[in-house]
């Protein structure tokens, strides 16, 4: 009896020209560490569903200082992106989404350690504006953490051993050729110098 009333309600809502739409769901990094005065992207993807399009679609980014200190604006972007004309992130921050690919990243420009904080990404697509608000929280430190530079110390080794290999392989492969194909030029010059002999 209870399903049946559901059922029927969800009919006269269909028919009545009533839509249910999910909340747009948001996706962030969660935490992110970033050298001081270095650049960092902002990471935010985002589902809807309603139909997405760059006229329809809205971001916003804020941030919220580790201290204390009020939720200041980050960037706004609908249609173009709108940074920020004063403020801490004043020439700070640039777009990096792509509204078609539902991307609403941002990039943060030579991070300082007043940018410790959480960043929060805030996506709305008419009728879709409800859903939840993605958090990024960013630590500025002012060196790589020590197994970040043991990653980047083996991936350049890596890369030089790589080389290094590559070089002696076409090296011996061009030695084994020689070998075995002696050159021509080698072999008309002897005759030619056993033709002048025998004058």
């Amino acid at each position: 009896m209870c399903v049946e009333r559901t059922h029927l309600m969800l009919l006269l809502l269909a028919a009545s020209g009533w839509r249910c739409v999910s909340g747009i769901r948001v996706f962030t990094a969660g935490d992110v560490k970033a050298v001081n005065g270095t650049n960092v992207r902002l990471k935010c993807t985002f589902q809807s569903s309603a139909a997405v399009s760059a006229s329809s679609v809205s971001v916003s980014w804020s941030f919220r200082p580790l201290g204390p200190g009020q939720q200041e604006t980050v960037f706004y972007y609908q249609e173009k992106p709108f940074p920020p004309s004063e403020g801490r992130f004043k020439g700070k921050v640039e777009w990096a989404g792509d509204i078609s690919g539902r991307d609403a990243s941002v990039v943060l420009r030579k991070v300082p350690f007043t940018f410790n904080g959480t960043f929060s990404c805030q996506v709305k697509n008419p009728p879709d504006v409800h859903g939840n608000v993605g958090e990024v929280r960013l630590q500025v430190v002012s060196t790589a953490s020590l197994s970040e530079i043991l990653i980047l110390c083996v991936a350049i080794g890596g890369a030089v051993l790589l080389i290094l290999l590559l070089v002696m392989i076409v090296v011996s492969v061009r030695r084994c050729h020689r070998r075995r194909n002696p050159e021509p030029n080698h072999t008309i010059l002897r005759q030619e110098q056993k033709d002048m002999t025998g004058w």
